[in-house]
């Protein structure tokens, strides 16, 4: 049986395509794709790929709980092993979260906890950091504040081209986030029992 995954976008879904590329001919599975709404390029992007789709907006259910439950109940149906976020811009229900413990991860273009929520890479350009970087961390309750599983720190240059750099974070996303999947899929991920903060991986230096 493969390893399924079902990734949860909002926007471009660059992110997504990494793992569509990366994993195109390995044992994981790329089960479904869900957008939090109607017209994401993400969606088109999953579809290209033959990869099925849902919506479940909170445009179409105001109700967050109702629509996390769905949403759920979705990814129950599609049997799926690990839920990653990848450029999904809302917050998800404690309820949710719960339903799936320690079976969500999120990509954050942060050193965390420096940067937590939204804007982070202009939070570090305006609070003028040396050094960045990106982080995968699995998702609990709270904002960016999981149990860290990768992460991968750069300079950022003194005279800055903001589009550029934009740019290299997205590049140590879509390299980060791909390589964090296969080691939960190959069972090398676990969590401390003695401090759940910390996340080991098997064989990784």
């Amino acid at each position: 049986m493969p390893f399924r995954i079902a990734v949860l976008v909002s926007g471009e879904g660059s992110n997504l395509q990494a793992l569509i590329d990366d994993l195109r001919d390995s044992e994981i599975e790329i089960a479904g794709v869900v957008s939090s709404r109607e017209g994401a390029r993400g969606l088109e992007r999953a579809e290209a790929a033959g990869i099925e789709t849902a919506v479940f907006s909170l445009a179409d259910e105001p109700d967050r709980a109702k629509r996390d439950d769905a949403l759920a109940g979705w990814l129950d149906e599609h049997e799926v092993d690990l839920v990653v976020l990848a450029g999904f811009m809302e917050l998800l229900t404690p309820g949710f979260i719960r339903r799936f413990a320690g079976r969500i991860v999120n990509v954050h273009p942060a050193l965390l906890p420096a940067f937590p929520g939204l804007g982070a890479i202009d939070q570090a350009i305006d609070h003028g950091v040396k050094v960045a970087g990106v982080t995968v961390h699995f998702v609990d309750e709270g904002v960016d504040s999981g149990p860290i599983l990768l992460q991968e720190a750069f300079e950022l240059p003194y005279h800055r081209d903001i589009s550029a750099i934009h740019q290299h974070f997205h590049d140590v996303e879509h390299r980060l986030l791909p390589r964090a999947v296969r080691l939960i899929a190959a069972g090398r991920v676990s969590l401390d029992p003695d401090n759940p903060r910390l996340v080991r991986v098997d064989g990784d230096g």
